[in-house]
């Protein structure tokens, strides 16, 4: 960790070149054979019932929560190091997120592993039914750098307490927490069966080569394509957990200071804008845009300063890539000229200030893209009910905002736009309620988790009958007499006059 608290203070393209370098120095070559060996491993510790236990469970929550209270300083500076995310922004959105999650599973986990009771119909009097949760097995966990430490445990926290055992595979691109998480997890958890595997694009391909009984991957849509064809061909489920631009449609009957600060909150707050459910563009009347706009660098002002570049309050751009490709969505023809705010960079800090566009054009790769980043274009309409139009037009984002007070606007809001989530004069804080399930729909995802989500994400539900040797009806088996027929006809219609009728002899056929 002294190394660790050295690095920090580097430029932040150097410090993430000698973590590279460290890593290439100590790790050993990873390939199928290893990967193999490794998938061999866990499996035989499942099979051995381990992990099914529900002390087992406990313990391995238990070691999670340890982790983040004993650990907290370093899981801060990680994500500091890798993104130079603001200490309370990675206290709040990851350490506190991740620790909560935690807990609840402790608090509610004999409850989600009870079998759950199911009705049973007439036709298989007398019986009874459940529905078993029962762990997949061997599971693969694929992170994303922008959330490094939270979208690392929280579906880990899923899997063990659904009684799997796991691979953990840390986004590489935020190499400072990717290396504590697998000194972290090695300490803490029983590491028989839940490892982490470090590495870059061979180590991924080598693990996604391997037969998985569920994959659940954050990321690009363009990558989870990818993990979806390696996963068809063992017929392995995923959860795929993407992207998209989520669109946050801005109507003008609103209290228009705290619906900027929510913006704000949902924008430059969550990581800079490199988030998967942060608001990838505005849609608003052309009446309202010009006020909207000065609302917003007014609320810029006050939350970054004048000169939001030297703000502590930021994260910057996590690499020199992602730096670049922003870039070329502000320099882009017909694009550079709309900026009303921002626009400053810096690229040796790997810095872009919040930058506000206004109407650029509907083909531009800015509005084709997601953004994952501190650009916010804002683009107008003639009536606000035309802005569904435009986000129907789109693939399907995992998260959608309207901000009004409309109350039949909001109805047809919910009704009329699909996407994996939505919140109502709200951004992104949606996600952190336990009770509602995170996920996507379309190219934004499949699959959802958090709370009793992950738990169930991570569990086959298994249907279970019994009967006794009781009531054993001949009318099942052949040969099947007119009576029989008749019997049976109306014990399957469902009716009980039917069935008298039909003991009576007086049925029709």
């Amino acid at each position: 960790m002294r190394g660790l608290c050295l690095l920090r203070f580097q430029n932040p393209r150097s410090c993430c070149a000698t973590l590279s370098v460290m890593a290439k120095e100590e790790k050993r070559s990873f390939g199928a054979n290893e990967a193999g060996l490794l998938v061999t491993e866990l499996r035989q510790q499942f099979n051995s019932g381990k992990t099914k236990s529900y002390e087992w469970r406990v313990s391995q929550l238990k070691g999670i929560v340890k982790m983040v209270e004993d650990k907290e300083k370093e899981i801060a500076e990680a994500l500091h190091m890798d993104l130079d995310k603001p200490e309370l922004e990675a206290f709040v959105s990851e350490i506190s997120l991740t620790k909560s999650s935690c807990q609840l599973a402790l608090r509610q986990l004999k409850n989600w592993m009870k079998p759950e009771k199911a009705k049973t119909s007439l036709t298989t009097y007398p019986s009874s039914a459940e529905i078993v949760s029962e762990p997949f097995g061997i599971v693969l966990v694929i992170s994303a750098w922008n959330y490094p430490f939270l979208l690392s445990l929280d579906p880990l926290i899923g899997a063990v307490a659904a009684g799997n055992a796991v691979v953990l595979k840390p986004s590489e691109i935020a190499p400072a927490t990717s290396s504590l998480l697998s000194r972290l997890i090695d300490k803490y958890l029983d590491k028989s069966a839940v490892r982490v595997v470090e590495g870059a694009v061979p180590e991924t391909t080598a693990l996604l080569e391997q037969k998985w009984d569920k994959i659940f991957y954050t990321g690009s849509t363009r990558v989870g394509r990818i993990v979806m064809i390696a996963a068809a061909k063992n017929l392995t489920p995923v959860v795929l957990e993407l992207g998209g631009k989520c669109p946050a449609i801005i109507d003008s009957n609103i209290n228009l200071k705290v619906a900027v600060r929510r913006i704000i909150g949902g924008k430059w707050q969550s990581n800079n804008g490199q988030a998967c459910i942060t608001v990838d563009y505005i849609i608003t009347s052309i009446d309202f845009a010009p006020k909207l706009i000065d609302a917003l660098k007014d609320g810029l002002e006050e939350c970054f300063g004048k000169d939001p570049m030297e703000s502590k309050d930021l994260s910057r751009i996590v690499n020199l890539n992602h730096y670049k490709r922003l870039e070329s969505l502000l320099n882009e023809d017909n694009v550079s000229n709309k900026i009303v705010l921002g626009g400053q960079r810096d690229l040796n800090k790997l810095r872009i200030a919040p930058t506000i566009l206004l109407d650029v054009p509907e083909d531009s790769q800015i509005m084709q893209d997601e953004i994952f980043g501190p650009l916010l274009p804002v683009i107008t309409v003639e009536n606000i009910h035309d802005s569904f139009d435009m986000v129907n037009s789109k693939p399907k984002p995992l998260a959608a905002y309207l901000f009004s007070n409309d109350g039949k606007l909001k109805k047809e809001f919910v009704s009329s736009v699909s996407s994996g989530g939505m919140a109502i004069n709200e951004a992104v804080l949606h996600v952190t309620v336990h009770t509602l399930p995170f996920g996507g729909v379309g190219e934004s995802g499949m699959g959802s988790y958090h709370g009793k989500f992950s738990f169930d994400a991570f569990s086959h539900k298994k249907a279970v009958l019994y009967r006794s040797f009781n009531g054993d009806a001949s009318i099942r088996y052949p040969p099947y007499t007119p009576r029989k027929q008749k019997l049976m006809k109306a014990l399957i219609n469902g009716g009980v006059i039917g069935i008298i009728l039909a003991l009576l002899g007086w049925s029709k056929v």
